[in-house]
């Protein structure tokens, strides 16, 4: 494997301008290798012994991109999009310009955890059928979820296309009456944040009181990730999803510090976990 690169290549894989705009910063002396002043942009060197500086910042080369994003409702999980915003609008120009993807996909109005990567071999086998990686979600349910369909969804549930889910996790959470607190025990502690109950709001809350709409707010771990399929599998059961949050893919959690919108890289433990998790998978 080749390991060295040409110096505007480095560059402007990082953001740093265009061919053309990397030449001009060498030709003012802007760049040097090594402590010394660099007079071809097109140089070879090797990102990973060499030190190149950029106007006296040390540049440090990396060529994937690890994110952790909250996606809120109303974004695509999408690199582009003609209608709809995508979740790529919602990371900075540095990041884009490693032209990361969504790992997977989460619906239009689904929230929670999203991880978006360049690294193409990792986001092939985090999506591969074959490797049944867990996606746990915590849900608004109209319904009360009872027993009967914890044992259901751990059978597998046929959906409205005939299709017989994996064997899922299904747990109540809390349960009330529409208009009613949910609460449950565990709810104040630090790793049950992001089971936090989202308030419903105007028409959709007002239905729900006045036709005395039980709701319950669950966790569901799933296997695969068939389109909607979530929400199929309630609907499966006589029940509607009113509200959907990814928590967990694999070994990533859902940082509770993150609002919808806000992201951030993953830290070297969590980019470990998720190595060491492929190679299980591979095992």
């Amino acid at each position: 494997m080749k390991k060295t690169m040409r110096l505007d290549k480095m560059l402007g894989n990082l953001g740093y301008g265009t061919r053309s705009g990397i030449k001009a910063l060498v030709r003012q002396g802007a760049v040097a290798v090594n402590g010394v002043p660099a007079k071809d942009p097109g140089m070879q060197i090797d990102p990973a012994k060499d030190e190149v500086l950029l106007n006296g910042e040390r540049i440090a080369y990396r060529d994937s991109v690890y994110v952790l994003l909250h996606k809120p409702a109303g974004y695509v999980s999408a690199t582009e999009d003609l209608r709809d915003r995508t979740v790529l609008e919602l990371l900075d120009e540095e990041m884009n310009v490693f032209s990361p993807f969504p790992v997977g996909r989460l619906d239009k109005d689904t929230e929670g955890l999203l991880l978006l990567t360049n690294d193409g071999k990792l986001a092939h086998e985090l999506l591969s059928p074959r490797k049944h990686v867990p996606k746990t979600y915590r849900a608004l349910v109209r319904g009360e979820v009872d027993e009967t369909d914890a044992e259901a969804f751990g059978r597998g549930v046929e959906l409205d296309d005939g299709y017989v889910t994996l064997p899922a996790q299904l747990r109540l959470l809390a349960a009330a009456k529409a208009g009613e607190p949910i609460a449950h025990p565990g709810m104040a502690e630090a790793a049950e944040r992001t089971a936090r109950v989202p308030a419903l709001r105007g028409a959709e809350l007002a239905a729900a009181v006045r036709e005395g709409w039980t709701l319950s707010w669950i966790e569901l771990t799933i296997h695969e990730g068939k389109f909607h399929q979530v929400k199929r599998m309630f609907q499966a059961v006589g029940k509607e999803v009113l509200y959907l949050r990814r928590v967990a893919m694999g070994p990533l959690v859902l940082d509770p510090a993150l609002k919808p919108g806000d992201w951030r890289e993953l830290t070297d433990e969590e980019l470990t976990a998720l190595r060491e998790y492929r190679k299980e998978q591979k095992g």
